[in-house]
């Protein structure tokens, strides 16, 4: 048996938003589905929010979304959760950087660290933190 994990975001209205910004930055096709669409309308004003929306990419990236109704209690916290990408090639990396940290609040400019040769935290510009890392072999 095989299984893939995949980060779920939960938003208040930003959820097609954040869907575009990571199809932007690591490419991919967006799938989402409204309220309307699925006949699950509770509120009118949030029809065309999204009930469920995924960013799946060719190289293996997927995130989903979904805007929380109205209705249901939405208390993201104080980080909440962290979405961490650790890749192999550092130009790579450099670009999800790049295109994440547009509007961003940059945490940890993307530089050397203790444990990696690049890594880098940032709040990107609805409001989810991701952290970026280069993959070493880890010796003790």
């Amino acid at each position: 048996m095989t299984i893939t994990t995949t980060t779920h975001l939960n938003f208040r209205g930003r959820a097609a938003e954040a869907l575009e910004l990571y199809r932007g930055v690591f490419g991919g096709d967006v799938t989402a589905v409204t309220y309307a669409q699925a006949g699950a309308v509770t509120d009118p004003a949030e029809a065309d929010q999204v009930m469920w929306g995924q960013v799946a990419s060719p190289a293996g990236f997927r995130v989903m979304a979904y805007d929380v109704p109205a209705h249901t209690a939405y208390e993201p916290g104080a980080n909440p959760v962290y979405v961490s990408v650790r890749g192999t090639d550092a130009d790579e990396l450099r670009g999800y950087w790049d295109a994440l940290a547009a509007g961003a609040d940059v945490r940890v400019p993307l530089a050397a660290a203790a444990w990696s040769p690049l890594y880098g935290m940032l709040t990107d510009r609805v409001g989810v933190t991701w952290v970026l890392d280069l993959e070493v072999p880890w010796s003790s």
